[in-house]
């Protein structure tokens, strides 16, 4: 036995071991009396250092006292887990049995593990291997008791060849590695040869729907909890499309998705991809995908999109407020693990030796080719291996998936006591020991890997003498208007913000005092405000500007990790005083959602808005990093991200990078891709409930559509643009879903869309997503929030008003399969196509048109509503939607376009009205909606004087009267 299994427990986890020994052995006096007493000893050490060995012996007693008893305990070889485990699953012949025997196998071997790890000084290496084979095993065992299984439900697979076809399944991440960790989730993707169908039953299915069924039951296998626990958290985001895409691929379809959409973070992810246990089909796949992770030429772009995904997750540990993380941190597991895979991928595709998954292996290969000094592996190495048995230990302790250090004595005392290092003998050296480990680490990232360093200006030791001032009012404003800053630059022109300069400062300072900060944080500030002061003086800049920034800080002042951004980030805070001199809106909008600040970090990003088809990608990749189970999670960061975007549009806006119509086709394409995910978290969290249509099991048709109406349909969107949409689906109403608690068609997609609305509406810690207004659809608030689009068809035909079809001009779907897109737009055509009478079609559009200017129209005597007033933004879109229902029987191609601007264009391309009136509308239009966007800006009413606007309302009147005529 070894030493760390014989040193002796300080008072506290003796007095531990005695409390968890007396829970025990109360509830089972005999169960151990085979034990011998060098075995008794060892059983009961391993009570008092791990609550999940305490909870696994009360759970199991039997078994544990089995594994006791074993010479597996002792031995220092890799268990054959998968002989030991073969035989239980045979004897299975349910999927309930399954799940015991898989739970049970997975709870003995786990407590062998963490003993070994805690009492028997098995290596690392060991450890690590003895994890990720247990995962190996009890994946192919259950996938190969699953498929027998399901083969006799609905036959056996093959392909165009008659050749059987098997499920393959990847690990991803640390079990693709073979480095698992104690209490890790496992990410998987499902793939399989090829395409074809059943045989050796009566009725036939095609292999993809085989293939998700058996991947379904495959997850549950491990993932469900039981009575008896659960084996794996599996996480199949990693697949792709992630949870929008099928559950199953074919090759084909993996290598087609790799070589046209594949990004970088999936090469990243790739990098450690390996499919589980061994078959003919491995080594074809792995050539298949190699060429898309190592490229054939030194590929030195990943160092700068491996830098950004660093910075994303040094946003999530401030977010998180995540302290003490040893694999998150600065020097943490995950920068050794991009040192390593960066330069994997810069080099792997010339260097075949550097093609390996597990880091360890790679280290000294990198040495090897000149890549890496041995001083620097030597580093890495030693670190990586204290930090990845740190975690190993935390997570034994309970269980728990967590990279967090213990915040409780007992369990401080027992990571110590097991770590058995001398040079770590108690807390205080322990954290020591773990502080040279990280700073050597992260000062390697630094050399290696790079950061943005800050670029600091000296503070004028001017502002610091009046921040740390105790003077009288009279002096603090003197001391302003002296301001060597303020005399150089007024240039003769008299600087009258002193007086209010300096009450905004004494008030915030004020509250300060009485805030409970820290003596870190109080730091920061005195040095923050100086700067800011500086910044502000340099820049000539109002009272107006500095209280904004104050409201800022103010509601960040208690969380330190933020004052230390914009302090050490001089383009941050440069970034904060530009956008709060620019937009009220942008100030108060980053005061009530201070995580915002973290965007302001990278300027170039911050003034290059993303391409209008990245919002869709941009949003999966940050959806991937919240756990697939939390909702709430989920709900907070979509929140988050549509609250990121919207702040870099609106910097893109205020700065005239951005016209008025890229801002709403930013803000509109932003739109999209959350209701995009919306749909598909709604679907996958309705799929877990019910299943899912039959017909619908391929995960690409999802037979549901959402039309976009109003500014969302015509791309119009402003920055509190509530969503007007209706929601359509072509289901058979009386088909069935596939799930063990089955319902209707119908009922689906009713309860579908109330999921969506639900994660829309409800209001979070950080606000809705968006406002939904859903009374466009057929029969408005009395009708059903999903129709058939048969249903939407005859209502639009037969039942529809006047208002109801001008609405209609202004559609177009959103989300939704080709097929469905394509009716949606032959049912527009056939409405907007019908012939109408004039007459009595305009007389319905000026009564419309007058009931909202009397019940919406703000205008006064001295300002005009933009939108409801006379010539303003409602008058220009209601002539376009009476000329598109009056022109569109003789030009159908009108229902293309849902925009005015397009519209406009057509319409004068066809005759309907000249190039002079399209120009004047145009010009119009665009003018007021700029106008309307920057009131939103400014956080003040959408209004104009009427003095400023007698000209466009005259001329927008004018043409209104002509061709309404």
């Amino acid at each position: 036995m070894s030493n760390s299994s014989s040193l002796p427990f300080p008072p506290l986890l003796a007095s531990q071991q005695a409390d968890s020994w007396l829970e025990f052995s109360q509830q089972y006096p005999n169960v151990t009396d085979t034990l011998s007493p060098e075995r008794l000893a060892l059983f009961k050490r391993a009570l008092g250092l791990s609550d999940f060995i305490l909870r696994s012996a009360i759970q199991a007693p039997e078994l544990l006292v089995e594994l006791f008893n074993s010479e597996q305990l002792l031995s220092s070889e890799t268990p054959q887990y998968s002989v030991m485990l073969a035989d239980s699953v045979d004897k299975c012949s349910t999927e309930e049995q399954l799940q015991k025997c898989l739970r049970l196998f997975r709870l003995k071997q786990m407590v062998d593990i963490a003993v070994g790890d805690f009492l028997l000084d098995i290596t690392l290496d060991e450890s690590l291997k003895r994890l990720s084979s247990l995962a190996d095993s009890l994946i192919i065992a259950a996938n190969a008791w699953l498929t027998k299984f399901c083969e006799s439900k609905w036959g056996v697979p093959v392909n165009s060849a008659n050749e059987t076809q098997n499920l393959l399944v990847y690990g991803m991440g640390k079990l693709g590695g073979q480095e698992l960790n104690f209490s890790s989730d496992i990410d998987l993707i499902f793939v399989y040869p090829e395409a074809g169908a059943t045989q050796g039953l009566r009725r036939s299915i095609d292999n993809q729907l085989f293939f998700t069924r058996l991947g379904q039951k495959l997850i549950t296998a491990l993932n469900q909890h039981t009575a008896d626990g659960f084996v794996y958290r599996v996480d199949m985001r990693l697949r792709p499309f992630g949870e929008s895409g099928p559950l199953v691929l074919s090759f084909n379809a993996m290598e087609d998705y790799y070589q046209d959409q594949g990004r970088d973070w999936e090469r990243y992810a790739m990098l450690k991809a390996r499919l589980v246990g061994e078959g003919k089909y491995h080594d074809q796949l792995s050539n298949m995908l190699r060429p898309f992770v190592y490229r054939r030429y030194i590929d030195f772009s990943v160092i700068d999109s491996l830098r950004r995904m660093k910075a994303m997750i040094a946003q999530e540990v401030r977010r998180k407020q995540l302290n003490n993380n040893i694999k998150l941190g600065a020097g943490g597991i995950r920068e050794v693990e991009f040192i390593v895979q960066v330069f994997q991928m810069i080099r792997g595709g010339r260097v075949s030796d550097l093609q390996h998954r597990n880091l360890l292996t790679v280290l000294p290969l990198l040495v090897t080719h000149d890549v890496l000094t041995q001083p620097s592996a030597q580093v890495l190495t030693a670190s990586y291996r204290f930090l990845r048995r740190v975690e190993n230990i935390i997570q034994a302790l309970n269980d728990q998936q967590t990279q967090t250090l213990p915040d409780n004595e007992l369990d401080q005392q027992r990571l110590v006591s097991i770590l058995a290092d001398e040079n770590c003998t108690n807390w205080p050296t322990f954290l020591a020991q773990l502080a040279t480990h990280m700073q050597g680490v992260h000062q390697q990232f630094s050399e290696l890997i790079g950061e943005e360093s800050p670029n600091r200006q000296a503070v004028d030791q001017y502002w610091t003498t009046l921040w740390d001032s105790e003077w009288s009012d009279e002096e603090a404003i003197a001391w302003i208007d002296q301001s060597p800053q303020l005399l150089e630059t007024k240039a003769g022109v008299e600087f009258s913000h002193s007086e209010t300069i300096w009450q905004a400062l004494r008030d915030f300072r004020a509250e300060m005092t009485k805030r409970s900060m820290g003596s870190r944080g109080r730091q920061v500030l005195d040095k923050l405000i100086p700067t800011l002061l500086w910044h502000l003086a340099d820049l000539r800049l109002t009272d107006q500007t500095l209280a904004r920034v104050l409201g800022v800080l103010k509601t960040v002042a208690t969380r330190t990790a933020y004052l230390e951004l914009l302090f050490e980030n001089e383009g941050a805070l440069k970034q904060l005083i530009h956008l709060c001199r620019n937009s009220s809106w942008v100030a108060e909008h980053i005061a009530k959602f201070p995580i915002l600040l973290d965007e302001l970090i990278d300027p170039k990003l911050f003034y290059q808005p993303p391409l209008l088809s990245s919002y869709v990608a941009e949003l999966r990749e940050t959806m991937l990093r919240v756990p697939e189970d939390d909702q709430e999670a989920q709900m907070i960061t979509l929140r988050e991200f549509k609250q990121a975007k919207q702040l870099r549009i609106a910097a893109a806006d205020i700065t005239d990078i951005l016209p008025i119509t890229k801002v709403s086709d930013h803000l509109t394409a932003l739109a999209e891709a959350l209701v995009e995910e919306v749909a598909n978290l709604a679907w996958q969290q309705m799929a877990l409930r019910f299943g899912v249509p039959t017909s619908k099991l391929d995960g690409q048709d999802k037979g549901f559509a959402v039309i976009g109406y109003g500014k969302l349909g015509g791309i119009e969107l402003g920055y509190s643009s509530d969503l007007d949409l209706v929601f359509v689906h072509d289901a058979d109403l009386a088909e069935m879903t596939s799930g063990e608690k089955s319902i209707s068609a119908g009922q689906f997609y009713l309860k579908l869309a109330q999921r969506m609305m639900h994660l829309f509406n409800t209001r979070m810690a950080n606000g809705i997503l968006y406002e939904l207004d859903m009374r466009l659809r057929p029969s408005g608030n009395a009708g059903l929030l999903m129709v058939h689009i048969d249903t939407f068809a005859h209502y639009q035909s037969s039942d529809a008003w006047t208002w109801e079809h001008q609405a209609l001009v202004r559609t177009r779907v959103i989300y939704g399969h080709a097929r469905l897109a394509d009716r949606f737009k032959e049912i527009k055509r056939n409405v907007l196509m019908r012939t109408r009478d004039k007459k009595v079609l305009r007389e319905d559009v000026i009564k419309m048109r007058n009931k909202m200017r009397q019940h919406l129209d703000k205008s006064s005597k001295t300002e005009v509503d933009i939108k409801q007033g006379l010539g303003g933004l409602v008058d220009i879109e209601f002539l376009v939607q009476y000329l598109v229902l009056a022109h569109s029987a003789q030009h159908p191609n009108l229902s293309d376009y849902s925009d005015n601007i397009n519209l406009l264009e057509y319409l004068a391309n066809i005759g309907v009205i000249t190039k002079q009136q399209q120009q004047a509308l145009v010009d119009n239009y665009c003018k007021l909606r700029d106008i309307s966007h920057h009131a939103t800006l400014q956080n003040s009413a959408a209004m104009i004087p009427v003095t400023e606007f007698s000209a466009e309302y005259s001329q927008v009147m004018v043409l209104v009267e002509q061709l309404l005529q």
